[in-house]
């Protein structure tokens, strides 16, 4: 039996949501697929379920054909599996924590590493039961600070989550490149575009990581990617390292004058106009030392500061400092941190003074001082000389100072090499709609997961878990294939396979359209049929493109005679045919 658009829970929007940011939400809000209940929470319609469960099913088809089993885990979790792991601390204000009536501590789960692993645990113990891959489509909950763009950043999203476990390494490797492997199959079944690049653990810990990048301009990820194949996030970007100067024959540094220059620009200014040039090339920039204080919250509490030096012409790029410093939150140091610290003299901070100390003194040596991996050996800097006023020059990477270790935390820019030798790298933004980590066994470590392999030994399990955001997949589909007049599903998962639209007011369009939708119902198709009477044909029309279904037809004026308008809303081509021949035209 069609589905009758007259009896559907549905109620079209002709105004955008004043909260709505990005096509996504806009439409799929309007077109009465979801609705909001708080900020980040989403109420799902039946015609967002149907979409979604279609995404479902394609995940399901593929993790099968990957060997993956389905389970589903509740969705509230007791404490002590994360503590045992250190993520009930490591995750700070990002999770929902509760109490039960007894007092006991609960969270909503983030993520299910620890419970899966736990239940594999209670049921596995020989190396003979391997390898296995378990999943489930599970809702996730996490406290975003800024829950934005409907679907793609909210408080409550689904989540396909597989675990692969295996005793070797070897077999972790093959169980990593099967889901690997569905994954590309799954994106393109969905018609989604997708960039496989490396990326950082993070939280998650463990050592290969790669997510698949949707590209699209409002994406919240930044990515680089080479002509030779090189495809990274920023925030697992490595910097490629000059090779070390050698210092001998270098003059010594010395300390000038530069008053009124706390910035970059002003000091580069003062240099060429003061203190020019041996060699007569300009001052830039690049000759310059930056030294960015920054605080780390830990996740015991305790506060600490630390100096980061990076040339002049970069600036620190904030995720990729929150990625070198994971668990620790990362933020620019405050007024309150540098009265604390009266020898940081800012705007003039630098690792050398005229005693040869470290950053002025000795109080200010417990700050640990780190290196961009470009400061090598041999390198010279104009930078702060830790007195208001002054700045040193020529100052020499490995001569005057040393850094406690280098850190990866300036911005990346177009034409920076590839690490890999493979040429300049483009910028580009995405939408993460998949993450693979080969986790090894800090899961199973922290939890005891053993296993006895063919000699009789306890030995450790080795796992991977691999992620795709549901809901999100199914806003990033709609923001790709949207138009200017509503959405536009690809087949695989639109909510209906056809759309029957019944206009006018004679009593034979009516019948034609109902015998019409009958037909191609009972040929296997699945039929939204708009029967509503008394609508006119705009209205009917409007909402059949903002509801997104690829095929419509429309019965109306030529209904006496037996013709239908075939209207593909990908082309938006509208062509009359006869009903009789309406199913060999669908075919």
């Amino acid at each position: 039996m069609p589905t009758l658009l007259s009896q559907l829970f549905v109620r079209t929007l002709r105004e955008d949501p004043v909260d709505a940011e990005v096509v996504s939400h806009r439409l799929l809000v309007r077109a009465g697929y979801i609705r909001r209940q708080a900020p980040g929470i989403f109420a799902w319609l039946p015609l967002g379920l149907k979409v979604r469960r279609k995404i479902e099913t394609v995940i399901r088809e593929e993790m099968e054909r990957a060997g993956a089993q389905e389970v589903h885990f509740p969705a509230l979790l007791p404490r002590e599996p994360y503590e045992a792991t250190g993520r009930w601390e490591e995750y700070g204000d990002g999770i929902f924590r509760l109490k039960d009536r007894k007092g006991a501590d609960y969270l909503l789960a983030p993520t299910h590493e620890e419970v899966f692993t736990l239940l594999v645990k209670d049921l596995y113990s020989s190396y003979k039961d391997l390898p296995l891959s378990i999943y489930q489509i599970q809702d996730k909950y996490r406290d975003e600070a800024r829950p934005r763009a409907g679907l793609l950043r909210g408080r409550e999203f689904s989540m396909k989550d597989a675990y692969s476990f295996d005793y070797t390494d070897a077999g972790l490797d093959a169980s990593y490149q099967a889901q690997r492997d569905a994954y590309e199959r799954i994106f393109t079944r969905l018609g989604l575009e997708y960039e496989i690049v490396q990326a950082d653990a993070g939280a998650m810990g463990g050592s290969r990581s790669e997510e698949f990048l949707h590209p699209t301009p409002i994406g919240e990820d930044t990515f680089v990617r080479s002509a030779g194949g090189y495809a990274a996030n920023v925030e697992a970007y490595i910097t490629t390292a000059p090779p070390a100067l050698p210092i001998e024959g270098l003059a010594p540094a010395v300390v000038h004058d530069t008053p009124d220059t706390p910035t970059i620009a002003t000091l580069v200014d003062i240099a060429n106009q003061n203190h020019p040039r041996p060699d007569g090339r300009e001052w830039t920039a690049a000759d310059t030392l930056k030294n960015v204080v920054l605080a780390l919250t830990h996740v015991d509490g305790s506060r600490e500061l630390v100096i980061v030096a990076v040339p002049g012409d970069r600036d620190v790029d904030m995720k990729r400092a929150e990625a070198a410093f994971a668990p620790a939150e990362v933020e620019p140091a405050t007024t309150e941190d540098f009265e604390k610290q009266p020898l940081l003299v800012k705007g003039y901070i630098g690792p050398w003074s005229p005693t040869g100390a470290v950053l002025g003194a000795e109080s200010a040596t417990e700050i640990r001082y780190l290196l961009d991996p470009r400061i090598v050996d041999g390198t010279e800097w104009i930078t702060g000389a830790n007195a208001d006023g002054k700045h040193v020059f020529g100052l020499v990477a490995g001569r005057d100072f040393v850094g406690d270790g280098t850190v990866e935390v300036a911005d990346v820019r177009a034409g920076d090499p590839a690490p890999d030798g493979s040429g300049p790298v483009e910028l580009l933004r995405g939408m993460e709609i998949g993450h693979v980590f080969q986790l090894g066994r800090k899961y199973a470590e922290s939890l005891g997961l053993k296993v006895l392999d063919e000699n009789g030994k306890l030995v450790t399990v080795t796992m991977g878990s691999y992620g795709i955001g549901v809901t999100r997949i199914l806003a990033a589909i709609a923001e790709t294939t949207a138009d200017d007049r509503g959405l536009l599903w690809p087949a695989e998962v639109a909510p209906f396979d056809v759309h029957v639209v019944a206009t006018g007011r004679d009593a034979a369009a009516f019948e034609l359209a109902a015998s019409v939708a009958g037909e191609l119902e009972a040929s296997g198709r699945d039929v939204l049929y708009d029967d509503r009477p008394k609508v006119s044909p705009g209205v009917k029309f409007g909402d059949a493109e903002l509801l997104g279904v690829p095929t419509i037809v429309i019965v109306g004026r030529g209904a006496a005679d037996g013709l239908v308008e075939l209207w593909d809303r990908r082309t938006n081509e509208r062509t009359e045919v006869p009903a009789t021949e309406l199913l060999a035209r669908l075919s």
